[in-house]
């Protein structure tokens, strides 16, 4: 049996190494037993650590060590690293660079780049055309080149790059110490009921998608987790806010928001891809799928960034215009909102 190499996603850290089918003589034997007799240089720590992590996966379900594999189960193993074979290579793709010096470079980054290689996304990435510009890069704790923060492939915005070990080093104790300044601006469903607020609620995996990020609010589970947010303009079933991070968790503002009744327009992974807000009229569904399609991905922009040089001590802060689908899709939703008035 031949493992096989497959691209599509489980979680935003992970990468799929293998994808086994078990044969129809296969005697039901468990899984962690399994998987050490196909995967080649394989330790049974690794194994029952990925196991223990629930990133083992059978018939798309995560199944713990002791599972038993059975004639026809397609079992699934993933790890928090790229396969061995996978290699950073620099690619020629135009980047929009807002500030570089010796020691950093601050990006606006495109809505729909993906910023580090992970789930078929081997090339094309941010890091990618990093590669090809700076040549080389310091390697942070999760091996990824000059990275400090991310965003998601489908937020556009500001990022830092690090440039040097230095850099690196001061850069990511910013980020942990939590002085960094990082305004977002999302066009979220629904007219919030206060112009400003704190939305506060550890976070973690979902306990049923893994694809999902889900708020624990006894804090019992997860990591904490602080989004400040602040209405911009009311635009009638939509709302336009700034998000201030004082954390940085995988999909913080899409799950705050979310929690408090304000999905993320067209945010397609937490819901905000159908019409949650509005009338039942025919002409309001042909606007809105109008609306998507002018702006057809989660209407999120890192618009403001803030930090501290880490060569000179100078605080640099950096603004970026919203992206035109965004802004476009604002505008008609202003026009709809005069015209309902």
């Amino acid at each position: 049996m031949e493992p096989k190499n497959t691209s599509e996603p489980q979680e935003d850290e992970l990468y799929e190494h293998f994808k086994f089918v078990a044969t129809k003589g296969q005697e039901p034997l468990r899984v962690d037993k399994f998987l050490m007799n196909f995967i080649e240089n394989a330790t049974r720590n690794k194994i029952q650590q990925a196991a223990k992590n629930g990133h083992i996966w059978v018939n798309d379900t995560v199944v713990k060590q002791n599972y038993r594999v059975k004639a026809g189960d397609e079992v699934r193993v993933f790890f928090e690293h790229p396969p061995h074979e996978f290699l950073l290579t620099p690619e020629d793709i135009p980047l929009n660079i807002v500030y570089e010096d010796d020691a950093l470079l601050v990006v606006n980054k495109e809505p729909g780049m993906v910023v580090h290689p992970g789930h078929g996304n081997y090339s094309g990435t941010l890091i990618n055309a990093l590669l090809h510009h700076v040549k080389q890069l310091p390697v942070n704790s999760d091996e990824r080149p000059g990275l400090v923060h991310r965003i998601d492939k489908d937020t556009s915005g500001l990022l830092v790059i690090a440039k040097t070990e230095m850099a690196m080093t001061h850069l990511s104790k910013q980020f942990f110490d939590k002085t960094t300044e990082r305004e977002y601006v999302a066009l979220v469903w629904g007219n919030m009921d206060s112009d400003s607020g704190t939305v506060e609620g550890h976070l973690g995996r979902h306990p049923k998608n893994r694809l999902q990020m889900h708020v624990f609010p006894e804090g019992d589970q997860g990591k904490e987790a602080v989004t400040h947010y602040k209405v911009l303009e009311r635009l009638g079933y939509v709302t336009l806010v700034s998000c201030r991070l004082e954390t940085g968790r995988t999909h913080q503002i899409r799950v705050h928001l979310k929690y408090i009744g304000h999905t993320i327009f067209n945010d397609e992974r937490y819901g905000g891809d159908s019409i949650l807000k509005g009338t039942t009229f025919s002409k309001y569904k042909q606007f809105v799928d109008n609306a998507f399609k002018v702006l057809p991905r989660q209407g999120l922009h890192a618009k403001t960034l803030g930090f501290v040089h880490p060569v000179t001590g100078k605080m640099m802060r950096f603004t970026s215009e919203l992206p035109l689908d965004m802004s476009n899709a604002i505008e008609k939703w202003r026009a709809y909102a005069k015209h309902a008035q």
